[in-house]
């Protein structure tokens, strides 16, 4: 008999993953009432046409290696067989029929919740899942209808202004970006020839 887990869906491209991923993601599973943190890497959309995004595969593997040392984190490539676009919508009902009982919780930004009145289905999300909001540097105000929404929780974790478009930059540039790509990554693209 399995128990109920309470897992954080963490959903991104990780185009690289970097630094900042993971200290949300093993804050949240440290910090909150999740027992674990699922990072979602989020297919390529065969219609658009994104250079800069790396192959799915690739993308997995990075997320992989960086979670070796965190057993509460896991990789997730859910979403690689399910219809695109990906609506967060049909991905839960996809989860739920997949790992029945478990309980599936949303971890965002605070910028992504400032737009999540315009998410598909949105009302259903918050009708059926927990958000766990991490604090960002963003414009824009927050929806009067979210604030102190009984779903939706904020966590105090760092904030981490390091993005993956910044770590790409760089390294076509020929900076040492190092210190913000988990070690076993940067190797990965370093020997690989990502981004260059």
């Amino acid at each position: 008999m399995s128990t109920v887990k309470k897992i954080g869906l963490y959903f991104g491209t990780f185009n690289p993953i970097h630094v900042g991923h993971l200290t949300i993601a093993n804050y949240m599973v440290e910090y909150s009432d999740l027992d674990e943190v699922w990072m979602v890497v989020t297919p390529h959309n065969p219609h658009k046409k994104k250079k800069t995004l790396l192959d799915n595969n690739h993308r997995m593997v990075m997320v992989e290696i960086a979670l070796e040392d965190y057993p509460k984190i896991k990789a997730s490539k859910i979403e690689f067989n399910l219809p695109q676009p990906n609506y967060t919508v049909n991905t839960l009902a996809h989860l739920e029929e997949k790992y029945p009982g478990q309980n599936f919780s949303l971890i965002m930004g605070e910028d992504n919740l400032k737009s999540f009145h315009k998410w598909k289905n949105y009302e259903v999300i918050l009708d059926r899942y927990h958000l766990y909001v991490y604090p960002r540097i963003s414009q824009g105000k927050m929806e009067h209808q979210f604030e102190g929404h009984k779903k939706i929780t904020k966590i105090p974790a760092p904030i981490m202004e390091l993005s993956s478009t910044f770590i790409r930059k760089g390294i076509k540039e020929g900076k040492n970006i190092r210190p913000m790509l988990p070690h076993n990554v940067w190797k990965y693209v370093d020997e690989m020839n990502f981004y260059r």
